[in-house]
């Protein structure tokens, strides 16, 4: 499932934040991240955890003290990870959601794959937001698509 995480991921920073400046981009990376990780373990595994997402938002401010532009840009990649989360329902196994304060994993496929073909409705509307977000942002111009994919930026103009 890609289209349901980018669209959700980027509607909600969109609407929460209203930054005419946040890059995108970062938060387009880390919404996909804990599926291209985890599939290769075979299932939601430690990067469905809530815990792992906290730690590496803990690391990415450690590592960016002082550097506040390097800082903005590096804190979408978490946000994503958080994003992902929630619209994927990773809540919905503990064991996995809290590992490893629980101790162990759960033994869940990741929820894309364990939803079946309900995962497609899911994609649809991933599909439809992103049709939405393209026409209200512009982006079926080349040039102000190609300055969303240089800086990440998206405009209302």
């Amino acid at each position: 499932m890609v289209l349901w995480f980018i669209a959700t991921s980027v509607a909600t920073v969109w609407v929460v934040f209203r930054d005419p400046r946040f890059d995108y981009r970062p938060l387009i990376a880390g919404a996909l991240l804990p599926d291209a990780v985890d599939v290769w373990f075979g299932g939601a595994h430690a990067m469905h955890s809530v815990v792992v997402v906290f730690v590496a938002m803990i690391v990415m401010v450690l590592a960016t003290i002082g550097r506040r532009r390097l800082r903005k840009l590096l804190l979408g990649v978490p946000i994503g990870m958080l994003l992902h989360l929630v619209f994927d329902g990773a809540f919905a196994d503990v064991d996995t959601f809290w590992w490893p304060v629980t101790g162990s994993f759960g033994d869940d496929e990741l929820p894309a794959v364990a939803r079946g073909w309900s995962t497609l409705l899911l994609e649809a509307v991933g599909a439809v937001l992103l049709v939405v977000g393209c026409r209200r942002f512009h982006l079926r111009s080349g040039e102000v698509r190609r300055r969303f994919l240089v800086s990440g930026v998206l405009s209302d103009v």
